[in-house]
């Protein structure tokens, strides 16, 4: 649903703190994970996932009332393909370095859901600035989350930061930090901290809790019929949470109602009933 009179600043503030894409929607975790080796890296990764977000939820929220139904999924595909394509070619020519170093994890920025979340959720729904902002935003949240977890392993890694060397020369890295098992390790902890915050401010009061796309389980086991996201696999799945809700009790009914019907016997067939006096006449002859 379309939110109303959705505020810009309110989407910035939404995708760096309540919505977060890494640390509360655990959402694009194979870049998070791949590219942070340095923080270099996850800024370069988090700025190029931001510009894409924000060009392509801008020509979505524009064709969003041009865009049939039905093929609305593949459209947005198309759009994201073509910002990736060219921010490939420009990262190729201008930045060789950051370009080599985020590799496979460029092209596979079509298929981030972020993106495709974000234009499903809120830009296919919403006027064009706000869109934008919603881009930004969630992009600067993307951003700052792959910085924070690339410059811990950096830091820890091999005591360096954005390139400069920053710990004492006494300092051993800890090299399990830039290799693969670094990066759950990094990710566990700062996730942590953000829940501790989170639950810090609900003990004092505050409103704490995620707005707009948060979801606490998976859409693939998802049992609210009528919820927004899972529309982005299942375009059959329609209505408010309220309408899915009296759709699955009208079921739940339904099968009550056929369980405990008796079962019918089926009557015997004509030809079955001629048999059978046949073999009675038989019998008393």
């Amino acid at each position: 649903m379309a939110e109303n009179k959705p505020s810009c600043m309110e989407r910035l503030y939404n995708g760096l703190l309540k919505e977060n894409p890494t640390f509360v929607l655990t959402l694009g975790m194979c870049p998070t994970l791949a590219v942070t080796t340095s923080a270099i890296n996850g800024l370069g990764m988090g700025l190029t996932t931001m510009v894409v977000l924000a060009l392509s939820n801008v020509f979505i929220s524009l064709l969003r009332k041009v865009i049939p139904d039905k093929v609305r999924i593949p459209a947005f595909i198309v759009i994201i393909a073509s910002f990736v394509t060219l921010l490939e070619l420009v990262l190729e020519a201008y930045l060789p370095s950051l370009y080599d170093a985020l590799g496979i994890y460029i092209p596979l920025i079509v298929v981030n859901c972020i993106i495709l979340g974000r234009a499903e959720s809120y830009a296919s729904k919403n006027p064009v600035l706000p869109s934008l902002f919603d881009g930004i935003g969630m992009g600067l949240g993307f951003s700052f989350a792959l910085t924070c977890i690339g410059l811990v392993r950096e830091i820890l890694g091999s005591g360096k930061a954005f390139g400069f060397t920053v710990m004492p020369s006494a300092f051993e890295p800890i090299s399990i930090f830039v290799m693969a098992p670094g990066a759950f390790f990094v990710l566990a902890v700062l996730t942590a901290v953000q829940n501790k915050i989170k639950l810090a401010g609900e003990a004092k009061g505050k409103d704490m809790s995620k707005i707009g796309s948060g979801c606490p389980g998976g859409c693939d086991s998802c049992s609210i019929e009528g919820c927004v996201s899972r529309k982005f696999y299942d375009p059959s799945a329609t209505g408010s949470v309220e309408e899915a809700a009296i759709r699955r009790e009208e079921a739940a009914a339904s099968v009550k109602k056929a369980a405990a019907k008796p079962e019918e016997k089926p009557e015997d067939k004509p030809e079955q009933k001629e048999e059978k006096s046949e073999e009675k006449g038989g019998t008393e002859s």
